[in-house]
């Protein structure tokens, strides 16, 4: 013991090289705990997700506590000094106050955790990461239809939350109201065809149709409103330039979504073929009226 006592005088003597020994071990021992956590798997699980996040959150809080308390008198003097200059500091560092207090923000709300799918503005994607100045989200593809990542990762910010609405969509990950249109061209009585469409869309979702209803209910009294529902939705909007637009919405699991809309245009585009192709064929066979 008596051999350590100088090697503590000479670190608390000299704070630069004790704060540098703290950061290093504490970053060291960050490492081996996110390395352990992760493991040799390829793809991170959310439940590692979340406990990396913990890891990195807590050792960065670990760094800023440690360092404030070997400090703590050469910031009390540097504090004191900076009582004319308070007002620039505060202008100076809005941004960084409003990431501070937009994590309080989203941690009071409870707005998303790791793993949750959210929107904020233009951006959609899954949080992967979030600490006290900002969030990190894996990109996904929800403007276009797709519901695939895009690859991109993006840091948000946490100022942004105090801009933007936090949209969760997080009930999205499973099911998905995915919507479509089909444009017409030529003004005919598309309602004909709506029956057997229908059976052909209730064909392709018989599959998890008892599981989407059961999910849709779920979601109904978690939210406390009234969906749409799990059925097929078909209805008919015109353009300015007379062109007919029919709108479908299916609630169906998200990775299906895209590959439903491309069974079901092509049903359609079948059955427009067959019905109104007959039946301009059998108008053309019918011996026309003489001019009265």
């Amino acid at each position: 013991m008596e051999q350590l006592t100088p090697v503590i005088e000479y670190l608390m003597n000299h704070k630069l090289l004790l704060s540098a020994l703290v950061i290093f071990t504490i970053v060291l021992i960050r490492q081996f705990a996110l390395k352990q956590i992760r493991g040799d798997v390829a793809f991170v699980s959310e439940k590692q997700r979340k406990w990396m996040s913990l890891t990195k959150n807590g050792t960065f809080t670990l760094i800023v506590l440690t360092l404030f308390i070997l400090w703590q008198s050469e910031i009390s003097e540097f504090a004191l000094s900076l009582t004319a200059i308070a007002v620039a500091i505060v202008v100076a560092s809005k941004e960084i106050i409003l990431c501070f207090t937009g994590s309080i923000q989203r941690a009071s709300a409870r707005s998303f955790r790791i793993g949750d799918w959210i929107e904020v503005g233009a951006l959609c994607g899954e949080v992967i990461e979030h600490n006290m100045m900002a969030t990190v989200i894996q990109e996904i593809d929800l403007h276009h239809g797709n519901y695939h990542f895009t690859g991109k990762t993006a840091t948000l910010p946490n100022s942004m939350f105090f801009t933007y609405p936090v949209k969760n969509l997080n009930f999205m990950k499973r099911y998905v109201y995915h919507n479509f249109s089909i444009t017409v061209r030529d003004f005919v009585n598309l309602y004909l065809i709506f029956p057997e469409l229908i059976e052909q869309i209730e064909g392709h979702c018989e599959e998890f149709i008892e599981v989407a209803r059961r999910y849709n209910s779920m979601i109904e009294k978690h939210a406390g409103v009234d969906l749409p529902g799990s059925d097929p939705h078909i209805h008919i909007t015109t353009t300015s330039t007379g062109e007919q637009v029919v709108h479908i919405m299916l609630f169906c699991p998200t990775e299906q979504a895209v590959h439903l809309e491309q069974l079901i245009r092509e049903d359609f585009m079948q059955i427009y073929h067959e019905t109104f192709s007959q039946s301009a064929a059998a108008g053309a066979m019918s011996p026309s009226l003489p001019f009265m």
